[in-house]
Parts: structure tokens; C-alpha cells; sequence
């Protein structure tokens, strides 16, 4: 499990750099102030859960279960939100409407929400973590 939480959030990282870069350089002339932001976000969001990825990935001090949990609420989240954006954001650029889809960005922060919480849990459950860690 945990070297696909690596792969997955290596992939992540990754494609954080990539796209913040093509949003950078390529999409900055052709969107609006606004729109850059939201993209922005989205790379933001995506890069902050590639590290939590990493965190968790590499955790001796959280369950299998714990781990796994996370894991595919980061995916997913992620996934929903931060694609949801980038789709949301260069909408201007395309003939397909993706204001359709809107509905899934609220939906993939809710995901990305959950995961923190049931990381939080994890900790506030264990008496074990914080002597590992300390």
C-alpha cells in the first residue's frame, strides 16, 4: 500500500509542477485574472495534497487501514477538485461547457476535507504517535 500512496503522490507532485508551469507560462495571456487564480488554486490544492500523500505514504505511526482510507480520499479529492478547477478555469478556452460539472468541486473538497479528519482522528485515538514521535 504504501508505494502506491508514494506513486500516487510523486504522480501528483509532479503534474502539480507541470501544469502550475503550463498555467505559468502558456494559459497567463489567454485567461482572465480570475480565472488564473482559480487555476492557481487548483495547483496549490494538488501540490499540498501530494505532500500530505508523501506524509502518509512514509507514516510508520498510522494503520494500514488509516493509511489506506486516506489514500483514496486524497485520490479522489484531488482528483475532483483540483480537475474540476483546471477544467473550470480554462472553460473560456474550449466549445465544451464545463460549467457542468461545477458540482464536483465542492464534492472533491469535501473528500479532501474528510481525509484531514480522519488523519486527525487517527492521532486523537492513538497515545502511541505522539511517543514515537517525540
Amino acid at each position: 500500500m504504501n508505494r502506491k500512496i508514494l506513486i500516487l503522490a510523486t504522480i501528483f507532485g509532479l503534474l502539480a509542477v507541470v501544469i502550475g508551469a503550463f498555467a505559468a507560462h502558456g494559459l497567463k495571456p489567454l485567461l482572465s485574472v480570475d480565472a488564473m487564480q482559480s487555476f492557481e488554486t487548483g495547483v496549490r490544492y494538488q501540490m499540498y495534497h501530494a505532500l500530505l500523500l508523501l506524509f502518509i505514504g512514509v507514516s510508520k505511526i498510522l494503520s494500514i487501514k488509516t493509511r489506506k482510507i486516506i489514500y483514496y480520499l486524497v485520490g479522489a479529492g484531488v482528483f475532483f477538485f483540483s480537475g474540476s478547477i483546471y477544467l473550470l478555469a480554462t472553460n473560456t478556452l474550449s466549445t465544451i461547457d464545463f460549467k457542468v460539472i461545477g458540482f464536483i468541486t465542492p464534492i472533491g473538497g469535501v473528500l479532501l476535507i474528510a481525509a484531514w479528519i480522519v488523519l486527525l482522528i487517527s492521532f486523537l485515538k492513538s497515545n502511541k504517535i505522539f511517543e514515537e514521535i517525540l
